[in-house]
């Protein structure tokens, strides 16, 4: 009774918001997207969507077919990705999710290597923004997610891919460039240049300034890492990397590295479903990004 036309009408219904902007993205007339929703809604006897003003709102009815969609239709759209991959002649297709903002350049490595050694498999690199964490690991809008976070289940699949230690960024003129380490008391005056995540997930405050109850002068988040490069190198603030890819830059940019007292000891994991350890790509891909970010 419930097809996958009816899915994805609901789920674009879901994210468009009203009928008119639904009906423009499945090239459908309003009029021919209102009978789709009366037909389905007459042959399940209830009620998917209430008007509330000009937009569409779920009932709880509407709600658990949107969860039935957002379920089955990444699956779907794999599957029929991997099967036209194996009718090219390719092995599958691989869909990354980061969740590390320093770990895009060294990604850029990781897959031009992968794709040198495994040029039958289709890899993409999901938007932040298309996924969100564990969950779209599950739910199978990605296949790998490359984090610093871990977290423990048991549908999914953890490998430690590098342990390292974060750093402090300074221009060459900077105050605080002839010292070999830092303690919380020399950021109280600085600008922290940070990329934009929620602050709970900064090691630099709740590893180092918090315990000590220091705050920095002010904290700026900073999409761009070439841009909060270019900043630190002018002395516009400060900022913490990998000391992996800080080591990259320091070579070609005014800027010096300094050890934070006691170390902020770091992991890099790549996590994946329990059932897709063993597919040989995916082995090859956590192999190379092991080589590749320890030797960085």
């Amino acid at each position: 009774m419930i097809t996958l036309k009816h899915l994805k009408i609901i789920q674009t219904l879901y994210e468009s918001g009203s009928l008119t902007n639904a009906a423009n993205v499945l090239c459908l007339s309003q009029s021919a997207l209102s009978h789709q929703i009366r037909y389905l809604e007459e042959k399940l006897g209830i009620a998917l969507w209430e008007r509330e003003g000009r937009g569409l709102r779920l009932t709880k009815a509407g709600e658990l077919l949107l969860q039935t969609a957002q379920q089955l239709l990444p699956i779907l759209s794999q599957t029929e990705k991997t099967l036209t991959a194996y009718a090219q002649g390719r092995q599958g297709v691989l869909r990354i999710g980061v969740e590390c903002y320093p770990c895009y350049k060294w990604l850029t490595k990781v897959i031009g290597v992968f794709l040198q050694k495994m040029p039958d498999v289709e890899v993409e690199i999901i938007n932040k923004f298309q996924f969100s964490g564990h969950e779209g690991l599950l739910n199978h809008h990605i296949d790998i997610l490359i984090t610093p976070d871990i977290e423990k289940q048991a549908d999914i699949h953890t490998e430690t891919l590098a342990q390292y230690n974060l750093v402090l960024l300074v221009a060459n003129q900077h105050p605080l460039a002839p010292k070999t380490t830092i303690t919380p008391k020399d950021l109280i005056n600085e600008t922290l240049l940070t990329f934009p995540v929620p602050l709970e997930r900064l090691d630099i405050l709740t590893q180092f300034l918090n315990p000590a109850h220091i705050k920095p002068k002010h904290i700026k988040k900073i999409e761009s890492i070439e841009l909060m490069l270019q900043m630190t190198a002018l002395e516009r603030g400060v900022c913490v990397l990998p000391e992996w890819l800080a080591d990259e830059f320091i070579e070609t940019m005014s800027l010096q590295k300094i050890y934070i007292k006691h170390g902020l000891e770091q992991k890099l994991f790549a996590i994946l479903r329990q059932q897709d350890k063993g597919i040989s790509y995916v082995q090859h891909f956590i192999s190379i990004s092991k080589e590749i970010v320890n030797t960085a």
